[in-house]
């Protein structure tokens, strides 16, 4: 942990994981038999959220949840994490946000969400922690809340001069007023081709749709790769940053602890490049892990897997 810890404020996303492990994801019509199951807390944000903490990062997490047992065990587990829960909100209207998982042999994964009270995260809920907003080092934020509390909070941030880290996940349009209040954006391929138009399956494809986002607004744009990297492109210069071999066993939530994990490096005054090296390490660790939440790694986790793949002081 650094002697100053800086400070994360994730807005977005908590749900409980409903995981059932199969031989093979079953096409269309198809059932299939014989998976385990598990229940563990995932959401985009609550993901991020503990990713950052874990990481380093003082964070503080804005959310809402239902008045129900699955919203209990959430807020208990995110303060195990020391996550600041103070701005979770409960909502007695609409149920916990919950996530059906499908995840195969080889760790790819197929997801369906109930979004139930995270729907219910209004503008209203991001003002009552409009003061940790504008005291924060960085703001996360990603799509699986209203896009109107999405934007409410960017704007906030920006107005405050706090930088914004948007990742556009699920992938959906976003307009250039959006993004030009955005410091890094953070789309996989699928979020990038959304926003850009262009196919993106590869390093060269990937730096024509950064250049196409920083075109129409964020200052930066960081587009993973998978088992490829990452792509980081600012103003001045574009490089590619590799992923580190492993073996994955689920890849739920490696894209929520790389934001995670890069938000804090930034916050630390680590160059894109190096935040993103960070980032990727604490990525490979979570996809030789099982869950989401549950396989975010810890600071001297990431630091000891990077010293022993590229000799780095640990």
């Amino acid at each position: 942990m650094p002697s100053s810890s800086p400070n994360i404020v994730v807005v977005g996303s908590a749900n409980t994981d409903l995981v059932v492990r199969v031989r093979s994801l079953p096409r269309p019509g198809e059932t299939v038999i014989g998976g385990t199951f598990a229940s563990v807390g995932g959401g985009k944000g609550a993901n991020q959220a503990v990713a950052a903490a874990r990481a380093g990062g003082h964070t503080t997490f804005i959310a809402k949840l239902g008045a129900d047992a699955m919203g209990d065990a959430a807020v208990a587990a995110f303060s195990a994490d020391g996550i600041d829960t103070t701005f979770i909100t409960r909502d007695s209207a609409a149920p916990s946000g919950v996530a059906f998982i499908l995840v195969d042999d080889r760790g790819e994964n197929s997801i369906a969400v109930a979004s139930g009270a995270n729907d219910r995260l209004t503008p209203a809920d991001v003002d009552r922690a409009g003061a940790a907003i504008r005291a924060a080092d960085i703001l996360l934020v990603q799509l699986e809340i209203p896009l109107e509390t999405v934007r409410h909070a960017i704007a906030m941030a920006h107005a405050a001069g706090v930088p914004v880290i948007l990742n556009p996940a699920p992938a959906r349009p976003l307009d250039a007023g959006l993004l030009a209040q955005v410091a890094i954006l953070t789309p996989n391929e699928t979020e990038a081709e959304l926003l850009t138009g262009l196919a993106v399956t590869d390093e060269r494809s990937a730096a024509s749709a950064a250049g196409r986002l920083l075109a129409v607004g964020p200052r930066s744009a960081v587009i993973t790769l998978g088992r490829q990297g990452a792509l980081v492109a600012e103003a001045a210069a574009t490089a590619h940053v590799a992923a580190y071999e492993v073996t994955p066993l689920d890849t739920v939530a490696a894209g929520d602890v790389f934001n995670g994990c890069l938000a804090v490096a930034i916050a630390e005054g680590k160059s894109l490049v190096e935040a993103a090296r960070f980032a990727n390490a604490a990525a490979a660790i979570a996809v030789t892990r099982h869950g989401a939440q549950a396989s975010a790694p810890r600071r001297d986790e990431i630091f000891q897997f990077q010293s022993s793949r590229e000799g780095l002081p640990s």
